[in-house]
């Protein structure tokens, strides 16, 4: 069943179709699928192959080949995320391209004020050399994974969504979209907040939505940033500037993440490039020099999805498919490594012991794991949210009182710093850096 990644957009695959019709006539029997291509996705294979080889894992992806490649974005990863890519194997690939972000501020005002007093300031490491954070573009960690994958035997279906499955006979036959159908013990569900997946397996969700939506786009500005990050908090929502690698030619780059209202962010989104600019100067502001967008702006509807249960007979939950929150704390990605850490561990030692690595016990305690702390992020922010897009006096007052009194607590700042960097409570052991 071997489908080979796209790892450059110069290999193609041929025959895949007469594959998968051999496939389905022989009913092929794994041990995990696992529905999802994203870097969730990816580092579940990784993770299970790496630490028990026996293990037949295969992922299946709706999305068609190589679409990953054509993703701008970059995202924030913890500490403890780039420990586990390290014990993962992928890291030193991932590096070069990497920019630790070595300080952190964040502000409180509006959007037409002349000066934003700084209330908090983060440096940027948890330990001597080792940043809380990085900032890393999508297709680099996408690419990085799949090629381990690769190296590992990891069967990559791609172009093909799950269609339903049936369970039954101490596992399940999950039926794909051309025909195919596939037998496995567990199926983790990876495809993301809207997962098809677990609408199938019936598990509901606490939903609602903000009103408003994120701004994704890559800034180019005239002086470095020297590492550091911002977050402005500002009426209608956070808006963040992220540290990024200088692009080849030396251009100094910053990624932003965009919160307005969901009418004016359609509105910025869609209109005319330079109202889009003149309104990302007034918040991004000129202290790095001119700027300007080298990329067309998207913008996502934001609100908080969480699962009422992270499993059920057979079928585990992962990532957004389980949690789906606030940008406001960059933490979405980081909630998604920690399930697979977990998910991980926990599948590892059961299959170990000999245990049922899809019975509802083994999974039940990935559950008890991740919930409460996935509940815990999400109402926290929710909370922020909540607390900081508004203008009402009293609150303001409030939140700049509350941010003075933790820029002068040393101690409670690195309380935060850890919690960032994913070093924080019960920790599963790849998030250390440590093998299975």
């Amino acid at each position: 069943m071997r489908v080979r990644p796209d790892t450059g957009g110069q290999e193609r695959w041929q025959d895949m179709a007469s594959k998968r019709e051999s496939e389905a006539s022989q009913n092929t029997r794994l041990d995990v699928l696992i529905a999802g291509a994203g870097y969730v996705g990816l580092a579940a294979a990784v993770s299970l192959k790496q630490a028990r080889p026996a293990l037949r894992v295969a992922i299946v992806d709706a999305a068609p080949a190589g679409v990953w490649q054509k993703d701008g974005r970059a995202s924030a990863i913890a500490a403890a995320a780039s420990r586990m890519l390290d014990q993962l194997g992928v890291w030193a690939e991932i590096a070069p391209g990497a920019q630790a972000i070595t300080e952190m501020i964040v502000t409180d005002s509006r959007t037409a004020d002349p000066v934003r007093p700084v209330f908090l300031t983060f440096d940027g490491e948890i330990a001597p050399g080792e940043p809380f954070a990085h900032m890393v573009a999508n297709r680099d960690l996408n690419g990085a994974l799949r090629r381990q994958a690769d190296k590992l035997g990891i069967d990559l279906i791609e172009g093909v969504a799950v269609q339903s499955f049936d369970a039954g006979g101490g596992g399940l036959t999950v039926h794909l979209a051309d025909g195919a159908a596939l037998r496995a013990r567990l199926l983790v569900a990876a495809d993301g907040v809207n997962s098809k997946l677990r609408d199938m397996a019936g598990i509901k969700t606490v939903k609602w939505e903000y009103g408003q939506s994120g701004i994704v786009c890559t800034v180019a500005h005239e002086r470095p940033h020297n590492g550091r990050a911002e977050e402005h908090f500002l009426p209608a929502g956070p808006f963040a500037t992220l540290p990024l690698k200088p692009d080849k030619d030396g251009t100094n780059r910053s990624s932003i993440v965009w919160t307005e209202r969901t009418d004016d962010a359609r509105k910025l989104v869609e209109g005319d490039d330079l109202v889009f600019e003149m309104e990302l100067e007034q918040r991004f502001g000129l202290k790095l020099g001119e700027i300007r967008a080298v990329d067309k702006p998207r913008a996502w509807p934001l609100g908080l999805t969480l699962a009422r249960d992270f499993v059920a007979p057979r079928i585990a939950l992962a990532g957004d498919a389980a949690h789906g929150i606030h940008p406001i704390a960059g933490q979405g990605l980081n909630l998604g490594f920690k399930d697979v850490a977990a998910l991980a561990e926990v599948i590892v030692e059961a299959d170990r012991l000999g245990q049922d690595i899809g019975a509802l016990d083994v999974l039940e305690r990935y559950q008890q794991w991740r919930r409460f702390d996935t509940m815990q992020m999400g109402v926290t922010t929710d909370v922020l949210n909540r607390l900081f897009s508004n203008d009402i006096a009293p609150l303001r007052a409030v939140r700049d009182i509350g941010l003075g009194i933790v820029e002068r607590m040393p101690r409670l700042k690195e309380f935060f710093i850890r919690q960032a960097s994913g070093l924080g409570g019960d920790t599963p052991r790849l998030l250390k850096g440590e093998a299975i």
